[in-house]
């Protein structure tokens, strides 16, 4: 279980968020929605210990700042909303294998499960063609895909997603989405930052609305997604059965 109770955050003196609490059940979905510059990404950040906290942040009763680092690497993966940092000729199957770095043993090389897990993993996500590309020659999308790739090597427990599809096209947005319910159906527990709604919609689980330097909690997306309740936090009406894509 996730909890977090009087949560605060940000960056040096800049607190972003105040006073956030909410409860995530393990194995469940959380979707955290927001204007820009709400503190989506910057609550995420927390969570993943890229960033201190101030206030209680615990899974399963144990703090955040309290895991350490190399634990933390498996529990948690986060996906950035972009690819920030590579080395430009590394190939898309060199990458994605460094998400196995937190499994592999200290001057050990990387395992079979690890290279199998790999090629599984971007089949899984048509990226088998691509795997001895350079990460360079990639458009931002497919270098986003490369990332979520990276991240289900992983392993991890909580996988974060920041934006997934703020740089996919409609097709692969929704093969994101099926990406994502396996990952539910697999008893991972995923976090979700989009401005996506439909998206968010499509998803079974709790919202965390970011707003005003604090947060709103709802812990069925079904009570967040009304006409009413949208326009009370976006400050526009919605017709919320067009919201956009189809993700089924």
């Amino acid at each position: 279980m996730i909890s977090a109770e009087n949560l605060s955050c940000g960056y040096g003196d800049n607190t972003v968020l105040h006073n956030v609490t909410f409860t995530l059940a393990t194995h469940r979905h959380l979707t955290i929605l927001g204007s820009n510059g709400s503190g989506k990404s910057t609550l995420a950040k927390a969570i993943s210990g890229l960033i201190p906290y101030g206030g209680s942040l615990q899974l399963d009763s144990r703090q955040f700042s309290e895991i350490p680092s190399a634990q933390r690497a498996k529990l948690i993966s986060y996906i950035p909303a972009k690819v920030e940092l590579f080395e430009q000729y590394t190939s898309v199957e060199d990458f994605v294998l460094l998400g196995r770095y937190a499994h592999k043993q200290a001057y050990k090389n990387y395992t079979s499960y690890d290279h199998k897990k790999v090629k599984a993993v971007l089949v899984s996500m048509n990226l088998e063609d691509l795997a001895e590309q350079n990460m360079h020659t990639l458009s931002s999308g497919q270098q986003q895909l490369v990332l979520i790739a990276q991240a289900l090597v992983q392993e991890s427990a909580i996988i974060i997603f920041d934006e997934p599809t703020a740089n996919l096209d409609p097709a692969n947005s929704i093969a994101f989405a099926v990406q994502l319910g396996v990952l539910q159906t697999k008893g991972m527990t995923t976090i979700l930052i989009t401005h996506d709604l439909n998206l968010a919609k499509s998803m079974k689980g709790a919202v965390l609305f970011a707003e005003e330097g604090s947060a709103h909690y709802f812990q069925d997306s079904r009570a967040f997604f009304t006409e009413k309740n949208l326009k009370k936090h976006y400050g526009i009406a919605f017709n919320s059965r067009a919201l956009g894509l189809n993700y089924g």
